[in-house]
């Protein structure tokens, strides 16, 4: 699709009128119109605008002429697992667990490659072969490459093992002992809990990057534990495979 196919797909499916689109970004109904009929695209700062108010990136908006990979971890990318800048514009250089909300959620590359290389050996990769991908790859990506000039000195880390320490001194029963925390797209671990009125409650937003883990349970069998928190809450779960029935063992604000 061209940048003028893209920009009526966008307003329409949104339901904006072009005088409404005009509004939200600042520019006349007239500069609408030329854009779906080709005859200019948006400056820079506008399709930044754009952007943020249809949650695409700007790549899509000009058509998608390349295809984005997260500068972290190599996954392809796609709009739906972009990464977020602090002010809610999408991040085309990342994906949503590997930059959160203007935080980049890995100081250590080992420490990613644990975490890739499982769901890696799920899509049939052997874990030899995952590894060996994932210790040539990572390298040559931006992220590592201007590591020292783009971490954020520890900080994240140190609160990734404060929260550890927070959720360890809860002591829950039949719970191993947390030791790492990683980064969880909300879609994916939004569970609804059951609750007494025979409700069921979701407590998560399905657009946010939490930090979480999973823990096989010291009781045995076949639930685990799950563990999700930010900076102001701390969720403890359990439950069976791919996230079946589901309890809510505890959710404390931080």
């Amino acid at each position: 699709m061209e940048t003028k196919d893209v920009i009526y797909s966008l307003r329409t499916r949104n339901g904006f009128s072009q005088d409404e689109l005009a509004e939200k970004v600042f520019v006349t109904r007239q500069a609408v119109s030329r854009w779906e009929n080709g005859e200019t695209v948006p400056n820079t700062e506008t399709l930044k605008m754009l952007s943020m108010l249809f949650d695409v990136s700007i790549n899509t908006l000009l058509g998608s002429p390349r295809q984005l990979f997260c500068q972290c971890c190599g996954m392809p990318l796609e709009d739906t697992i972009i990464g977020k800048d602090a002010d809610g514009a999408p991040n085309e250089s990342y994906c949503k667990w590997c930059y959160a909300d203007g935080t980049y959620t890995y100081s250590n590359m080992d420490d990613l490659i644990e975490v890739c290389v499982p769901h890696m050996v799920k899509e049939g990769f052997s874990e030899e072969q995952a590894r060996s991908y994932m210790k040539q790859t990572l390298p040559h990506l931006d992220y590592w490459k201007r590591y020292e000039e783009l971490s954020d000195n520890g900080q994240f880390e140190a609160f990734k093992k404060k929260l550890i320490a927070e959720i360890n001194d809860l002591q829950v029963e039949g719970m191993p002992k947390l030791t790492r925390l990683n980064a969880l797209v909300g879609s994916y671990v939004n569970l609804a809990y059951p609750l007494p009125s025979g409700a069921s409650v979701k407590f998560l937003n399905d657009q946010t990057t939490y930090l979480g883990n999973q823990l096989e349970s010291e009781f045995g069998g076949e639930r685990c534990f799950g563990v999700l928190a930010n900076m102001d809450f701390i969720l403890i779960c359990t439950y069976e495979k791919d996230g079946a029935n589901p309890e809510l063992v505890l959710y404390k604000k931080r």
